[in-house]
């Protein structure tokens, strides 16, 4: 378990890491000056191996299921990162969505954590699907969707509490839970399909906001051309972006740097597509260089370590 867990954790930050120099960037830009090893310094002026937001966030959620499921102190954790005590890369803040800040600041009000994320429309960025990827190792053991719906559910009403987000968060964990089943990855993504049409026959969802999920759900995305995925901050496109990468790569080096070749939201298309790959295809295939590139490596270790040692 610890490995499965190592390779998730460094895989999102690598991924993430990658990413965060080119942020924004366009994909015609990214066509002409494509990504192909880690690098520091661009958008955030940070220095190589940084990660980002994305990264510190799911390393909060991490660090509170080292004492088990606690979304008070999950969203404490959230706080702590913003005024810079807990998981930053050099010690303070640079980079964070708006939704995020929003959330944050309403949990240091002492707001119910699960109230504290926005329901509106316009509160549907990627913000919560970036960081839910630990969540998927408490929930490993659990048989019950329901169950695992209403945690996945939680965890992301903590910043980003509307429909889609949350349903983008559970699509991504019931893949992710697949794949720790050792199966091959399409295997796994036609079994979440599975899974989640047997899990939406009975709900009264509002069918307009399930239908939006059909180019997963119901076709192959990976079929898809890259000029029909996008890779903006929005939920839907960064679950599309990225189930799309890892389906259509045979390494995890290929996934990442497709992913954030992708432009625009590179970094965070490269951590919610590096956490996949992570998994599936383990810490031997995450290049050895881009791992030691990494801040804080031997924390995020330890952290890894210290999760593997609670959920065993």
């Amino acid at each position: 378990m610890k490995n499965k867990i190592e390779s998730a954790l460094l895989g999102l930050a690598v991924g993430d890491a990658l990413g965060v120099p080119v942020e924004f960037e366009s994909r015609t830009y990214l066509k002409e000056n494509p990504v192909t090893d880690m690098f520091g310094f661009g958008t955030h002026h940070q220095p190589i191996g940084t990660w980002s937001d994305d990264s510190s966030l799911a390393f909060c959620l991490a660090e509170s299921l080292c004492s088990g499921y606690n979304l008070n102190d999950i969203a404490r954790n959230f706080v702590k990162w913003y005024s810079a005590e807990l998981w930053t890369p050099h010690g303070q803040v640079f980079d964070i969505g708006i939704a995020t800040r929003n959330a944050i600041l309403n949990i240091a009000k002492g707001h119910q954590p699960d109230l504290c994320g926005g329901f509106s429309e316009s509160d549907n960025g990627n913000g919560s699907l970036m960081r839910i990827l630990p969540l998927v190792f408490c929930l490993q053991k659990e048989n019950d969707i329901e169950i695992i719906y209403q945690k996945v559910k939680e965890v992301s009403s903590i910043t980003h509490a509307h429909f889609r987000s949350v349903l983008a968060c559970f699509i991504y964990i019931v893949f992710c839970l697949e794949i720790l089943k050792d199966k091959d990855k399409f295997e796994s993504y036609k079994k979440m399909q599975f899974i989640l049409s047997e899990f939406l026959k009975d709900k009264s969802f509002n069918p307009v906001e399930v239908e939006l999920f059909d180019r997963i759900l119901k076709n192959d995305i990976s079929k898809y051309n890259v000029n029909e995925i996008h890779s903006s901050g929005y939920v839907l496109h960064s679950l599309e972006a990225s189930i799309w990468c890892f389906l259509n790569s045979d390494s995890y080096q290929e996934t990442v740097l497709k992913a954030v070749n992708l432009g625009q939201d590179t970094d965070t298309t490269g951590a919610i597509a590096g956490g996949l790959a992570g998994i599936y295809y383990g810490i031997d295939d995450i290049p050895h260089k881009w791992i030691e590139n990494l801040v804080r490596v031997k924390d995020i270790k330890d952290l890894a370590e210290r999760l593997a040692d609670k959920i065993k």
